[in-house]
């Protein structure tokens, strides 16, 4: 299919609360299409969740993968790979997790989140079924971010201290050798 230019915090879209699909919408052939370009796009920019609405899209579809060596994030646990519409999140464990996420909307920015570190996702997969996953730790943090963008959220609307935002280039520099 095709790889689609990220739209970029600024655009309004971005802060939309997504529209759900029907059943009926997830199993057309036009949202098989969304997908395989999301997929795209997110493969292309080395991306391991992306959201329809991060490709200009205000629909509930979000996809996640998390690969062995990418290299935006290395030394991570690899997942399967999901194809959620619709989620509904529910916190299992408030107890909170810091990561430093970045965010493909949000370009050359990283910023330490504070995420619940257990939660459950209820949706709809690819065939529009039900599903339901319990996740926790760095896959609870990664869910968070995906979905919040059908939310109209982006991570830095949840970052509580701001002294612990930095560019791309000074986060390699000075605060990724010290998390090693």
């Amino acid at each position: 299919m095709a790889v689609c230019e990220i739209i970029r915090l600024g655009n309004p879209v971005l802060r939309q609360k997504a529209k759900p699909f029907t059943k009926e919408e997830i199993l057309k052939r036009e949202t098989k299409a969304l997908i395989k370009d999301m997929d795209d796009t997110m493969a292309a920019l080395g991306g391991i969740g992306i959201a329809a609405p991060q490709i200009g899209i205000s629909k509930q579809a979000a996809i996640i993968e998390i690969k062995k060596d990418n290299p935006r994030y290395k030394n991570l646990n690899v997942s399967g790979r999901y194809v959620i519409f619709n989620p509904i999140i529910s916190i299992v464990d408030d107890q909170k997790t810091g990561f430093w996420e970045g965010c493909l909307s949000v370009p050359g920015i990283r910023g330490c989140v504070e995420r619940a570190s257990a939660i459950k996702v209820e949706y709809l997969d690819e065939t529009a079924n039900a599903q339901s996953l319990y996740l926790d730790d760095f896959r609870a943090v990664v869910f968070q971010h995906e979905l919040d963008h059908l939310f109209g959220v982006v991570f830095l609307d949840r970052i509580t201290d701001t002294t612990k935002i930095a560019f791309q280039e000074e986060f390699d520099q000075f605060i990724s050798p010290a998390q090693s």
